[in-house]
């Protein structure tokens, strides 16, 4: 790929002219991933219909805990924290199968007409699905146990933005990686563990010392969880400029990670 190539606006972000081959793929590897089971797709609904009812289960009969500085019930603690975990996943599926993106597509690395870099798009747009499903879930849910979800729920897309922006960047850096070193999904599996607990799925981030919060203000998962947990439960609009200032950095770090990518991948085959 030439350098004027890859300085079109449509190599940066959002590959257009690739959009149905994108979708094409999204689709397939979706289908691929139920296809011998005997429900296929219903799966992805059972899932984390399940698990949000075991979350319900254990809080409601099991602990009793609640939620710091507040009076919800053993159901609404549920869900407080599906919401974080739904995200959390979508973050973990994508990050754990980017390393062997492009090592498990060689095929794909051999067709010099083929475009490498919409493979973390896939990779999105794959964690998407299944993140989007586990919502509706949550929604739904959200609707037989207490109520018509407020109406900020409509901005939960947008909330997600900068989070899906940082994975098509761990996206990139990730595949490239992967390709000269073999040992890095290993890592990021080991790696998964802390992160979760040092991101506020089973907590909010004002339960924390207040020196802690500016630290955690670098954890790109911090500020989209408590956003969604706002727009979704709360029903209140999140913080405007903290939403603007994660979409800059996000989008800044995506161009550099594609950037990395580009460069990286002249070596692939050889490496392959």
């Amino acid at each position: 790929m030439n350098r004027q190539s890859f300085l079109r606006p449509a190599h940066l972000f959002i590959p257009w002219e690739h959009r149905e081959l994108i979708f094409s793929l999204i689709q397939r590897e979706i289908t691929s991933r139920y296809r011998n089971s005997l429900m296929g797709l219903i799966w992805s609904i059972i899932t984390p219909a399940f698990t949000l009812l075991v979350y319900t289960t254990v809080f409601t009969k099991v602990f009793t805990v609640r939620w710091p500085d507040s009076n919800e019930s053993p159901t609404e603690f549920a869900l407080l924290i599906f919401i974080g975990m739904t995200i959390f996943n979508f973050f973990s599926e994508c990050a754990l199968r980017a390393p062997t993106m492009i090592v498990s597509n060689t095929n794909y690395v051999k067709k010099i007409q083929f475009p490498l870099e919409i493979m973390p798009w896939i990779n999105l747009g794959v964690g998407l699905f299944h993140m989007l499903v586990s919502s509706i879930v949550w929604l739904a849910f959200y609707g037989l146990t207490i109520g018509i979800p407020p109406a900020s729920s409509f901005i939960y897309l947008f909330v997600l933005i900068p989070i899906c922006l940082y994975i098509l960047g761990i996206s990139w850096i990730l595949s490239a990686l992967g390709v000269y070193f073999r040992d890095i999904n290993h890592i990021i599996g080991a790696l998964l563990l802390p992160i979760m607990f040092l991101t506020p799925v089973f907590y909010p981030i004002s339960a924390l010392p207040p020196e802690w919060h500016q630290a955690m203000g670098l954890n790109p998962l911090a500020q989209v969880i408590e956003d969604a947990r706002t727009a979704l439960f709360w029903g209140g609009m999140p913080n405007i400029i903290k939403w603007g200032t994660s979409i800059l950095f996000s989008g800044v770090f995506a161009i550099a990670s594609l950037w990395f990518f580009q460069k990286s991948r002249e070596g692939f085959s050889d490496v392959l």
